[in-house]
């Protein structure tokens, strides 16, 4: 508009132009009133709106822009990631800090819990055809699903005295419990009336029943494998995990074979789980008297160098008893012994 020489009048007022308002040309003629209510222009004084900015301020603030996204972009994205990382190890301190509620049972072995009817379907309605054996707080049923899945149904009896502590019990214990020789819970079923823990199933029943038949027998190296797995699984129990547990009920038929006959100790409806402050002494013997005099008269006595009147069993002080991680040693080491002299 510069050439535009004849120009004499212009009136752009009220338009809302950004810009920079010419100086020359017939420009130099006009006053303020051709550019009324411009707030965004700039130009000379006498047009009463700002001074422009001069390409070199214009090109130093551009430049400040791009520094400060050059060092604000990587700040905020490393405070981000260290925030992230924060947050995931202070979830995770808090997840094993948090002690589970009895809803939670077994979360990480549990899909689907299991519905009393379908327990019904797969016992032929928890029937004596189907009942393995029966203990203190309720019986133990062979269940059958229609995928041909074979468990072992342990229906506590809530008649009796003590069975919902009992389960409650069960249920604390063997949640996060994880050894070969420990029975596996695959789910439970509980509502107002009943309470069922569904357990794997083991073809070869319990210890009592093969040490008191007559027609099933052990022989030697079984005895002292079966011996070898109970210690095992006790000394997990002990010192394998972050809470000591006691099974305070160690018995031959509490401890079950599966089909290969390798032992696992079951029925948790009385264990004790140790606190901190607790002895550690407590852990160390309380299963070792009972498991040793339970099954250690069971090995011919040519096996063994220890009888279970050893002051190692029965000494007075707990410290004087063998723990059950040296008892687990000696047994692998007669083992060895054993098969070197075979």
């Amino acid at each position: 508009m510069d050439a535009l020489q004849y120009l004499k009048y212009l009136n752009l007022s009220f338009n809302k132009l950004t810009g920079e308002i010419p100086n020359g040309g017939p420009f130099a003629h006009f006053n303020y009133q051709s550019f009324i209510s411009n707030d965004a222009l700039c130009g000379p004084p006498r047009f009463k709106v700002p001074a422009c900015l001069s390409d070199s301020h214009n090109h130093h603030k551009s430049r400040q822009r791009a520094v400060l996204r050059v060092v604000l972009i990587p700040l905020v994205i490393v405070s981000v990631i260290f925030a992230l990382i924060v947050s995931f190890f202070l979830i995770k301190r808090r997840r094993k800090s948090k002690v589970p509620s009895q809803m939670d049972l077994f979360p990480a072995i549990m899909l689907d819990r299991i519905r009393h009817h379908d327990l019904e379907i797969a016992t032929n309605g928890f029937g004596q055809t189907n009942l393995l054996g029966i203990g203190s707080f309720g019986s133990v049923y062979r269940g059958g699903f229609t995928d041909g899945t074979v468990v072992a149904v342990k229906v506590f009896n809530l008649q009796i005295e003590g069975a919902f502590k009992s389960f409650d019990t069960e249920c604390e214990v063997l949640r996060n419990l994880r050894h070969r020789n420990l029975t596996k819970v695959i789910s439970s079923c509980s509502n107002i009336d009943f309470r069922a823990l569904i357990l794997e199933y083991m073809p070869n029943g319990s210890l009592e029943k093969w040490l008191h038949s007559h027609n099933e027998l052990l022989n030697l190296s079984q005895r002292l494998s079966i011996m070898i797995d109970v210690a095992s699984a006790i000394d997990y129990l002990h010192h394998g995990y972050t809470t000591p547990v006691v099974h305070c009920d160690l018995k031959p038929s509490n401890v079950l074979l599966d089909d290969s006959m390798v032992a696992h100790v079951c029925d948790f409806g009385i264990a004790k789980l140790v606190n901190a402050e607790d002895s550690v002494l407590q852990t160390n013997t309380l299963a070792t008297l009972g498991t040793l005099h339970q099954f250690w008269h069971y090995v011919d006595g040519n096996v063994h160098e220890k009888e279970p009147t050893d002051d190692l069993f029965t000494g007075e002080l707990p410290e004087d008893r063998t723990s059950m991680k040296d008892t687990l040693a000696t047994l692998q080491k007669i083992r060895s012994s054993s098969c070197q002299a075979a």
